[in-house]
């Protein structure tokens, strides 16, 4: 079977009869950072799903696939549609919408995502009664404002509060995000901490995170933890990506 062609899979996301073609079409798109002068108003286009009267889950899907995309995209077009979905009841909309912000660099966010986490981990960080969600997709929205890459005074002051909450995996969203914008070492420090968690997911996120700072400081923490070796790639990229340091490349030679 012959790869679908871009003009095909615009077809596809152009059409609303089939959902499971929109959904492969969106995520096509955002994959292969399309640069077609139709692929963002169609998947702006998608999003309108979610201002439906009982929007059916396969639509719900397509929407969060086209977010995504957007993302990836990186078009700044799409900001003011993020931006709005931010208010969305739909928890994983606003999760979903806070890291395509977060990967546009959209500066206009940063006033909607300081106001969801203004209340604090007593509240935007409080786990929803009857479900293990927090109220706020804090971790998304921490990482959002350190990708954006603004270092004001609200932003810094919306951060810190969250190096304190309970869950390890937001404190290590909060202290990237602090890395991030203000480069202050012992945010990272908290991080590599977080690589000696009993827990191997909050050892991969602390990675993970680690390598999207670009803190090169972090580079033997990185070597020594007990994670899998394809997720240390993923981490030593970023820090690749952010340095002229040829001990990075080094370490990821020695891993292939």
């Amino acid at each position: 079977m012959e790869p679908l062609s871009e003009q095909q899979i615009l077809k596809n996301l152009r059409q609303q009869q089939d959902c499971s073609a929109q959904y492969y079409a969106a995520w096509w798109l955002g994959k292969k950072r399309s640069r077609h002068p139709d692929a963002l108003p169609l998947l702006l286009q998608c999003l309108a799903y979610l201002k439906q009267n009982g929007t059916h889950a396969d639509q719900r899907g397509v929407a969060l696939n086209a977010i995504r995309a957007l993302g990836l995209l990186q078009d700044d077009a799409a900001s003011d549609a993020l931006i709005q979905l931010l208010q969305s009841d739909d928890y994983t909309v606003r999760e979903e919408a806070a890291r395509s912000l977060g990967s546009i660099r959209a500066e206009a966010a940063i006033q909607p995502i300081c106001h969801r986490l203004s209340s604090g981990i007593e509240q935007a960080g409080a786990e929803q009664n009857g479900s293990p969600r927090l109220r706020e997709p804090c971790e998304a929205l921490l990482e959002a404002l350190g990708d954006i890459g603004l270092n004001t005074a609200q932003v810094t002051t919306t951060l810190h509060p969250f190096q304190h909450h309970p869950r390890p995996l937001v404190r290590a969203a909060a202290c990237r995000a602090l890395l991030q914008l203000t480069q202050e070492a012992h945010f990272g420090e908290e991080l590599i901490r977080l690589l000696q968690h009993p827990e191997p997911l909050v050892r991969r996120g602390a990675l993970l995170d680690l390598g999207a700072t670009g803190w090169t400081g972090a580079l033997p923490a990185i070597q020594d933890a007990s994670v899998e070796a394809s997720l240390k790639l993923v981490a030593l990229r970023g820090l690749a990506e952010s340095s002229d340091d040829s001990t990075v490349l080094d370490a990821m030679d020695s891993l292939l």
